[in-house]
């Protein structure tokens, strides 16, 4: 399951300590102008190394676009994207070669496939989310000259709401060998109504496993989400007017199709799972064991959450346009 979508189908590639890693874009609309000058913002929001609240590891994320472009402007031909590694030290995870992380894919994928790739995760990394990233950005230029623009911020991180307590949170967290979680909202404006398709193509639904699809994301909810379920219908139901509505607790969308409203969709992050802090684990043999985890790491994954968020958003939404091509 490396490949996301049906009409804009994306295939992703490469692993966090691999030689590059990588995104080919299957179903590009033809003379699109693009350049690397219009996918490099995205991945630059992404990168680590920018921050010391975020992971030191020095990636200049430098895309490269290998195919389906000819005198600036798409073809119809598959877009390959690529993003070299530069700055991997596999070194750092040795002591990881045959232990597990609490919290983390190390166990389960090596239930799955009995073989893991203990340098930084694999493709379990957050590092494989360059790729998407990248596919995002050319599916964001899609949109924006439609008129749709996606932007996201952070809410909260571990209960706290101001910019200057999330700062002290992450930084205590980091200071303790620890890690912290968050709630970011990602906003739509500009999405015309009629995108989704009933029964099990529900917009919501498909932008719920967008969203789920992203490691550490634990929680989806659109519009009031779980809020909702403590109202009246009276409440909750959004009075409609001449020519929109009064209110939006439904998050734009309304039976699985856009209704023309913000489409709001807020995501719970959990905490990073590879911490200093020593925790109880099992090594692959199923001997108990400690864990100290070193390396490069974010002390909270929520501020570089927000750009991968956004690039599934773009994609899940540049799908339903051009399914909606079909209908009318």
């Amino acid at each position: 399951m490396n490949s996301f979508g049906k009409n804009f189908k994306i295939t992703s590639f490469g692993e966090s300590h691999g030689k590059a890693l990588g995104v080919v874009i299957d179903g590009c609309p033809a003379d699109l102008e693009l350049s690397g000058a219009d996918i490099q913002p995205l991945l630059d929001r992404r990168r680590p190394g920018k921050s010391p609240l975020a992971s030191v590891r020095a990636e200049h994320d430098r895309v490269e676009i290998l195919s389906g472009i000819f005198e600036g402007k798409t073809t119809g031909a598959p877009v390959e994207l690529l993003v070299k590694n530069e700055d991997a030290k596999s070194g750092d995870y040795e002591s990881l070669r045959e232990v597990f992380r609490p919290g983390h894919a190390d166990f389960t994928y090596f239930e799955k496939y009995g073989i893991r790739d203990h340098r930084g995760g694999g493709r379990s990394s957050g590092r494989e989310t360059v790729a998407r990233v990248a596919a995002g950005a050319v599916a964001m230029k899609i949109l924006s000259e439609r008129g749709i623009t996606i932007t996201g911020r952070i809410l909260e991180v571990h209960g706290k709401r101001s910019h200057e307590e999330i700062e002290k949170e992450i930084c205590a967290a980091q200071d303790a060998g620890d890690s912290v979680g968050g709630i970011a909202e990602i906003t739509v404006n500009g999405c015309p109504a009629g995108l989704g398709d009933p029964v099990f193509g529900k917009l919501d639904a498909l932008i719920a496993g967008a969203m789920m699809g992203i490691g550490a994301v634990k929680g989806v909810e659109i519009g009031d989400g779980f809020a909702s379920a403590k109202r009246f219908g009276s409440q909750n139901n959004d009075p409609m007017t001449s020519d929109s509505f009064s209110s939006n607790h439904a998050g734009g969308i309304l039976g699985g199709i856009s209704n023309g409203q913000d489409i709001v969709v807020r995501i719970g992050v959990k905490p990073t799972p590879s911490i200093a802090k020593t925790q109880k684990t099992r090594d692959i043999h199923g001997n108990e064991a400690e864990i100290s985890v070193k390396g490069r790491h974010d002390p909270c994954i929520v501020p570089r959450i927000i750009p991968v968020a956004e690039a599934m958003l773009a994609l899940v939404l540049v799908d339903c346009l051009l399914e909606q091509r079909k209908y009318r």
